[in-house]
């Protein structure tokens, strides 16, 4: 192999599929020289399109997979009956070590499905996170469960934390992440039984810095680097992300372009606010590793952008040269 990192791309993922991870792929060798891609997916459909470009054909190869999980279908049916499907096929080479990692635009349930029972979870890992890294007014935070575990304990919230605070340290570099657990109000006494639970378990960590309960509102501040909760309040919190972020950006270029003078503002301010909405901007981030897997898998949007396939594959190189698996293996060894 020729590069440091091979990552599995799932060509037949994806609302704009293979058009757009083919893209992707395609800008991540031309950008970096220790990457080596794996394009999963229907043979011919993903030569037609490497056919329009130019790329280092030493560091590409196409690994054959003839079926497609649709984003409709049963995740745990999908996965059982189709072997030969490019998410199947991709993750198969993850748990064989035969791949550093797997990015995937594909069915978010036959990923999640997939990840646990193909590539498998860390010994001692009870349940694996779906987390994507939010943009904030200080940075970046790490929601954490935003997909994964609908139904979870306050036993998983703590593994939760734990497994966000070794990602933030070592991929984003915070030194002693502050942790906080999504509430309806900072007092302890306040939130459902799940969060009551796990709120003094967290307490009693020595090993995270845990700094108590988080408010919706104060998660854009940044007011924890790990925003801890289940996946269903997780998932509500990404998507009122997106849409809120998508139609402030729409109303504002609808403001500027309303007349003359607002169209002359528009000129003055255009580099400053481009520089601001990018630094908003989810998918430079890349995707949602799931994390407490063997193996590195990583969901991106349905309806992904070339970009942030390019950052996901970029992502997956910075998690396995920070050897997050192995930090988090350390964590959970019993």
């Amino acid at each position: 192999m020729s590069g440091s990192v091979r990552v599995v791309v799932d060509a037949m993922g994806g609302d704009h599929a293979p058009q757009v991870p083919v893209r992707g792929a395609i800008d991540a060798l031309k950008e970096s020289g220790d990457i080596y891609i794996c394009l999963a997916g229907v043979k011919e459909t993903i030569e037609k399109e490497l056919d329009k470009y130019e790329y280092p054909k030493d560091r590409l190869e196409i690994v054959p997979a003839s079926q497609i999980i649709e984003t409709a279908e049963p995740p745990v049916m999908a996965i059982r009956s189709k072997k030969d499907s490019s998410i199947v096929v991709g993750q198969t080479m993850v748990r064989k070590q035969e791949a550093d990692a797997f990015v995937s635009s594909g069915s978010t349930g036959a990923v999640l499905v997939g990840g646990q029972v193909i590539v498998g979870r860390i010994k001692g890992v009870e349940r694996a996170p779906l987390a994507p890294l939010i943009p904030t007014a200080r940075g970046m935070s790490l929601l954490i469960d935003c997909g994964a575990n609908v139904d979870a304990r306050p036993s998983h919230l703590v593994q939760f934390a734990k497994m966000g605070s070794i990602y933030m340290e070592n991929i984003v570099g915070v030194d002693k992440p502050r942790v906080g657990i999504v509430n309806i109000g900072a007092e302890e006494e306040k939130g459902n039984a799940l969060v009551k639970e796990t709120f003094p378990l967290l307490k009693e960590c020595t090993d995270l810095n845990f700094t108590g309960s988080i408010e919706a509102r104060e998660i854009p501040a940044g007011a924890a680097d790990v925003v801890v909760c289940e996946a269903f309040v997780g998932n509500v919190i990404l998507k009122l992300y997106e849409g809120v972020g998508a139609t402030l950006i729409s109303k504002i270029k609808e403001s500027m372009m309303s007349s003359l003078r607002t169209k002359m503002g528009a000129m003055l301010v255009k580099p400053a606010l481009k520089d601001t909405l990018r630094s908003f901007d989810i998918s430079r981030h890349g995707g949602a590793p799931l994390l407490g897997l063997k193996g590195l898998v990583v969901k991106t949007h349905g309806s992904a952008s070339a970009t942030e396939i390019k950052n996901a594959i970029f992502q997956c190189r910075q998690f396995k040269e920070q050897e997050i698996a192995e930090k988090i293996k350390e964590n959970f060894a019993v």
